[in-house]
């Protein structure tokens, strides 16, 4: 597994070594051993995984402490334009975003580590996406900043008049004006 380095430290793609012959193909997903000393040391509780429609925003989620969650994502089927933003109050890149197209074919996987919120565009006509966190889903503890806040300069990849949003992410707080956000001082994991 190829490990890439991305503009913010500890948000990483990883690309799997793909075995192709006639048969079809083979890669290994995730192994526990290469990720805790590739990446970072990470004990994933939950796999998760969405099935959506071209058009929809899903996003931008985190949450709160002590149920803040890291997140590897892939794509099983179509394209997602995935999005992780740095929410740590003092951090060098605090409210800037890595963005990457997954897809079925690239068979690409993005880490999003505590303390970054998550999203993602759906960029073909249906997209399944599985994710693994390592913190239980708690309602209680769920936060979010607006999908299409400016100052975060986010390219969806979809035309506005395209856009599926849930009625929940339609009133998220820009990051401006956030009531909650992680401090880039503070232990996450």
């Amino acid at each position: 597994m190829e490990i890439i380095k991305t503009d913010i430290d500890g948000v990483v793609i990883m690309e799997p070594r793909v075995f192709k012959d006639e048969r079809g193909y083979f890669f290994e997903s995730y192994s526990e051993r290469e990720f805790n000393s590739q990446v970072r040391e990470v004990r994933f509780v939950q796999d998760n995984e969405s099935k959506s429609t071209y058009g929809v925003i899903r996003g931008l989620h985190f949450q709160k402490p002590p149920f803040a969650q890291s997140k590897l994502v892939r794509v099983i089927k179509g394209a997602v334009l995935d999005v992780a933003v740095d929410i740590r109050k003092g951090s060098p890149t605090f409210g800037r975003h890595v963005a990457i197209e997954l897809t079925e074919d690239n068979h690409r996987q993005f880490f999003i580590p505590r303390g970054f919120a998550h999203g993602f565009s759906v960029l073909t006509p249906e997209a399944v996406f599985q994710y693994k966190c390592d913190n239980f889903y708690a309602p209680q503890s769920e936060g979010a900043i607006a999908w299409d806040d400016p100052d975060l300069s986010i390219d969806w990849h979809i035309p506005a008049g395209k856009v599926i949003l849930s009625g929940k992410d339609r009133c998220h707080p820009r990051l401006k004006d956030a009531e909650w956000l992680f401090d880039f001082k503070e232990t996450l994991y």
